[in-house]
C-alpha cells in the first residue's frame, strides 16, 4: 500500500504484515498524489505540490501531459477550467479519454489530441473535489463528489445526472466505483465512508473509524480490499466475502457469475486425453448463459441438478440449469434447498420462514425466537441467538433443538450431519424412524465425534466429511481420524465430488477450477475398517492402486492394526518402522540391508537386544559402528573374540576411548601411575625448557613423594604374570582373592584414588572372558 503524506514523505506498507517497507523523503511540502506504475516494475510516480508536477492537474488551472519515456517532455496542455483542478482520472474503457474535477463547480471530459474539453458536466453548487469512471462496460457512468456534501452519478454519453446521493455532513473529498463489487464508495471530511449500492443507489452502510477527515479511497482490481486515507492514518478493509458465486451439480456442470454475467462450464469437455494433475488449473471451455437481473451473491444447484438458484440483493431467481430459463422468483433474506429436489425454503424476515414445494407456497413456520439464519438439507435448520432448531420439511414439525451457535450445517446423502462453529465442528447421526413427541425427538441425534478444527467449506462423500480450513488445508474426516489430502497455496472453495472420476473439485476466488484425486475405494476401505468389517475391507484392497497403499497402511497403523499395515504398505521406510513395531526382525533386517543406514541398524540392534537375539544385535551394532554398545554386548556375553574385534574396529574408527577400554578388559592395558614415562618426559621437555624439566620429580629419585610405590611395582609384576593366563569362567564363584592378588601389607590399590573396582579376566573353554571385580578394601 502506497501512502503520500502531508509532511512530504511517501511510505510503502505491507498490509499483510503491517510493516513499513520503504520511506521516501520527497520534499518539504505536502505530497499531493502517489501512484504505482506497474509497467515500470512497481516504481512510484510522485506528484508533490511544487510548481507544476509531471502528468498533472493542479493549481494553475491547466492540465499538462508529460511523456515519461521522452525525459518528461511536455506533450500537451489542456485549458478550460477557471479554478484549481482537484483530480484527474483516465477512463478505463478508453484511455484516450479522461475527466477532471475542479473547484469551478464543473466536471470536464477531455480527449487526448485536443486542448479543449469535449463537454462539461455542471450541477454541483460548490467546488468539485473528486471524480471517477465506472469500470464495467454496461454503463457510461462517472461519479463526482463536491463541497456541497453531495455525490452525483452522471451519464457522460447523454450528459445528464442520473442520481444524487445525499447523507454526508461535510465536503465530499473522495469517491470511487468498486471494480468488482456493485458498490459506490464516498469519503468525506465528516470522518465517514459511505457504501452505496451501485444499482439501487441505496445506502448500505456507513463506516467511521475515528481517524478524522477522509481524504482518499483506493480499490484494488480483483480484490475486495479498500484502502482509506485519513488525517490520522490509513487503514485497509475488505468488503463483502471473497467466496465466489459458483455451483456444480453431480454430473460436473459448473455455473458461476462474473458480475452480472452468468457462465457455464462442463468437466466432460476436458476429454479423455487430457492429463489432470492435483492442484493444477483445469482448461475448461466456458459458455455464456446471459445476464442476470440481480447481482449474484450466491448460486446453488438443487439435489438433482435440474434447477439452480441465484440470490442477491434480497431477491432470488430459480432458473433451469441448462438454458437459464426463469422458473420462479421472490424476495427474502436467505434461500436454501431441501434434500428433495422440488422443495426449498426462504427466510423472509427474522420471524418468518416459508417452505415451498413444487414452486408453490406450502407452509410457514411459526418460530418461537428470531431466526438469524437457515440451513438446507435432510431437515430444515433454523439458527437463533441461543440454539439451532431442526424442522421437518413436510409438516414443519420441530424435530430437535440443539444448544449450539452454528456457522454452517452440512448433510450427507444419508443420516450424517456436520455442524460447524467458529472454532470446531461436530459429526452427528440422525435417526429418522424414532417416534416423535410434542417436545420433538429426544434421541433424534447422536453425537459421534467432535473436532477442534475450523471448517471453511465442506462436502460429504458417503460417510466421509471433506473440508477446507482457514489454514488452507484440504482434509477429510472419517471416523475419529482426520487425514490431510493437500496443503493449498491459496484459499479454495469446495464445489463437489464426481465419483466416476474419483476427483474432488475446488475453485478459488478468481474462478480457477482445480481438482484432487480422492479414491472412493480408499474411503470405502477405511469405512469398512472402522466398522471392523475386515472381509469387506480385504475385498476392496485389490481395487486400491499401489500408490495409495502406503496411505492405507498409515490409516491402519493409527487404528492399531500394525500387522495388516505392514502387509499393505509399499514404503520401505514405513515398512521398516512397522517391522520393528511388530517384532518381525527378519523383515527389518532385509529392509535395513537394502538401505544400509546406520540409524536403521542402530534401531534394529535395540529391538534385537530386547528380543534376546544377541547374534543379530551384535551384527547390527557392528554395521552401525556403535562400538560402545558392541563392547557392552561383548563383555555381557563374555566373548573374547568380540572384544578383540571391538578393540581393533574402534581403533580404526579413531574411537580411542572405546579401543582403550576394550584393551583394558583384554588385559593389554593397565590404568596405573605412569612413573616409567617420567624419564622420557624430562628428556623431551629439556629441549624446550630445561629449567622446567629439572623441576619434575622423578619417582626413582624421590620415593618419599610417591607413597606405596614399591607395593605398586609388586602389583604390576603380578599382573604381568597373570596377563596371558585366563581362568575358566566356572572358577569365578570359588576363586579366592589370593589366587588373583598376592598378600601385601596395606591397600595395594591405594594409589588408584579414582577407581573403586579393578578387573582381572578369566577364560573358559570357549575362549570367553569374564570380568572379575576386585574391591581394594578386602585386601589385607
Amino acid at each position: 500500500m502506497l501512502c503520500s503524506l502531508y509532511n512530504g514523505n511517501v511510505h510503502i506498507w505491507n498490509y499483510d504484515t503491517q510493516q513499513l517497507l520503504k520511506s521516501f523523503e520527497v520534499c518539504d511540502l505536502p505530497v499531493r498524489v502517489a501512484k504505482f506504475v506497474p509497467r515500470k516494475n512497481c516504481t512510484c510516480r510522485l506528484c508533490p505540490v511544487v510548481g507544476h508536477p509531471p502528468h498533472s492537474a493542479v493549481y494553475d488551472m491547466t492540465i499538462k501531459l508529460w511523456d515519461w519515456d521522452s525525459k518528461w517532455q511536455c506533450k500537451q496542455t489542456f485549458e478550460g477550467h477557471s479554478h484549481y483542478v482537484m483530480q484527474l482520472v483516465i477512463n478505463p474503457k478508453d484511455t484516450n479519454t479522461f475527466a477532471t474535477a475542479c473547484l469551478d463547480r464543473s466536471i470536464k471530459v477531455w480527449q487526448l489530441g485536443s486542448s479543449q474539453a469535449k463537454f462539461t458536466l455542471e450541477g454541483h453548487e460548490k467546488g468539485v473535489n473528486c471524480v471517477d469512471f465506472y469500470h464495467g462496460g454496461d454503463k457510461p457512468y462517472l461519479i463526482s463528489g463536491a463541497d456541497d456534501h453531495l455525490v452525483k452519478i452522471w451519464d457522460y454519453q447523454n450528459k445528464t445526472c442520473v442520481a444524487t446521493l445525499e447523507g454526508h455532513a461535510q465536503n465530499v473529498s473522495s469517491v470511487c466505483f468498486h471494480p468488482n463489487l456493485p458498490v459506490i464508495l464516498s469519503g468525506s471530511e465528516d470522518s465517514t465512508v459511505r457504501v452505496w449500492h451501485a444499482n439501487t443507489y441505496r445506502l448500505e452502510t456507513s463506516l467511521n473509524y475515528g481517524l478524522d477527515r477522509v481524504w482518499t479511497i483506493s480499490t484494488l482490481k480483483g480484490s475486495n480490499a479498500v484502502a482509506i486515507g485519513y488525517d490520522e492514518g490509513s487503514i485497509l478493509i475488505k468488503l463483502g466475502r471473497e467466496e465466489p458465486a459458483i455451483s456444480m451439480d453431480s454430473s460436473g456442470k459448473i455455473i458461476w457469475a462474473k458480475h452480472l454475467e452468468v457462465q457455464q462450464a462442463n468437466l466432460k469437455s476436458l476429454g479423455a486425453g487430457i492429463e489432470v494433475k492435483d492442484g493444477e488449473r483445469l482448461p475448461l471451455t466456458v459458455k455464456d448463459l446471459g445476464a442476470c437481473d440481480i447481482y449474484p451473491q450466491f448460486i446453488q444447484h438443487n439435489s438433482n441438478g435440474r434447477f439452480v438458484v441465484i440470490y442477491g440483493d434480497g431477491e432470488y431467481v430459480i432458473y433451469t440449469a441448462m438454458a437459464l430459463r426463469n422458473k420462479a422468483f421472490g424476495s427474502g433474506l436467505e434461500f436454501v434447498w431441501s434434500a428433495d429436489s422440488n422443495t426449498y425454503a426462504v427466510r423472509e424476515s427474522m420471524s418468518s420462514v416459508k417452505i415451498f414445494c413444487n414452486f408453490k407456497d406450502s407452509l410457514t413456520l411459526k418460530l418461537p425466537a428470531a431466526a438469524e439464519g437457515i440451513f438446507g438439507g435432510t431437515l430444515l435448520g433454523v439458527r437463533s441467538a441461543a440454539y439451532l432448531s431442526f424442522y421437518d420439511w413436510d409438516k414443519g414439525m420441530l424435530v430437535r433443538r440443539i444448544e449450539i451457535a452454528p456457522k454452517q450445517v452440512f448433510w450427507s446423502d444419508k443420516e450424517l450431519v456436520a455442524i460447524t462453529t467458529e472454532d470446531s465442528f461436530f459429526i452427528l447421526r440422525y435417526y429418522a424412524d424414532i417416534v416423535v413427541s410434542d417436545d420433538g425427538i429426544e434421541d433424534a441425534f447422536e453425537v459421534i465425534s467432535e473436532y477442534s478444527d475450523v471448517v471453511k467449506t465442506a462436502t460429504w462423500i458417503r460417510e466421509c466429511f471433506v473440508y477446507t480450513t482457514v489454514q488452507n488445508r484440504l482434509n477429510y474426516c472419517i471416523g475419529s481420524e482426520i487425514v490431510t489430502v493437500s496443503h493449498l497455496d491459496r484459499p479454495m472453495y469446495i464445489l463437489g465430488y464426481i465419483s466416476a472420476e474419483n476427483r474432488l473439485y475446488l475453485s478459488d476466488k478468481d474462478l480457477n477450477i482445480v481438482s484432487y484425486l480422492l479414491l472412493q475405494s480408499v474411503l470405502n476401505y477405511q469405512t469398512a475398517v472402522l466398522r471392523n468389517d475386515f472381509d469387506t475391507a480385504d475385498s476392496l484392497l485389490n481395487s486400491i492402486p499401489d500408490s495409495q497403499r502406503t496411505r492405507i497402511a498409515q490409516f491402519l497403523e493409527k487404528q492399531g492394526y500394525k500387522k495388516q499395515a505392514l502387509s499393505v504398505s509399499q514404503d520401505p521406510e514405513h515398512r521398516f518402522e512397522l517391522a520393528l513395531s511388530v517384532g518381525d526382525l527378519k523383515l527389518a533386517y532385509s529392509l535395513a540391508a537394502e538401505s544400509d543406514s546406520e540409524e536403521k541398524w542402530r534401531q534394529l540392534s535395540k529391538v534385537a537386544t530386547t528380543k534376546n537375539d544377541f547374534a543379530l544385535a551384535g551384527e547390527c551394532m557392528s554395521r552401525a559402528r556403535d562400538y560402545g554398545a558392541l563392547l557392552m554386548l561383548a563383555t555381557s556375553c563374555g566373548s573374547k573374540a568380540l572384544t578383540e574385534k571391538v578393540a581393533s574396529d574402534a581403533l580404526t574408527a579413531k574411537q580411542y576411548n572405546i579401543a582403550f577400554l576394550a584393551n583394558v578388559l583384554l588385559g593389554r592395558s593397565c590404568i596405573f601411575r605412569s612413573y616409567l614415562l617420567v624419564a622420557g618426559w624430562k628428556e623431551s621437555l629439556s629441549e624446550i625448557n630445561p629449567k622446567l624439566a629439572k623441576s619434575l620429580a622423578d619417582p626413582t629419585q624421590y620415593e618419599n613423594l610417591f607413597p606405596n610405590l614399591e607395593e605398586d611395582k609388586k602389583v604390576e609384576a603380578r599382573l604381568n604374570e597373570l596377563r596371558d593366563h585366563f581362568l575358566p569362567a566356572s572358577a569365578y564363584a570359588n576363586m579366592p582373592v589370593s589366587l588373583v592378588i598376592p598378600s601385601c601389607s596395606g591397600n595395594v590399590f591405594s594409589g588408584l584414588h579414582d577407581f573403586s573396582v579393578s578387573f582381572v579376566m578369566c577364560n573358559d573353554r570357549a575362549s570367553n572372558i569374564i570380568p572379575i571385580p576386585y574391591r581394594p578394601s578386602t585386601v589385607a
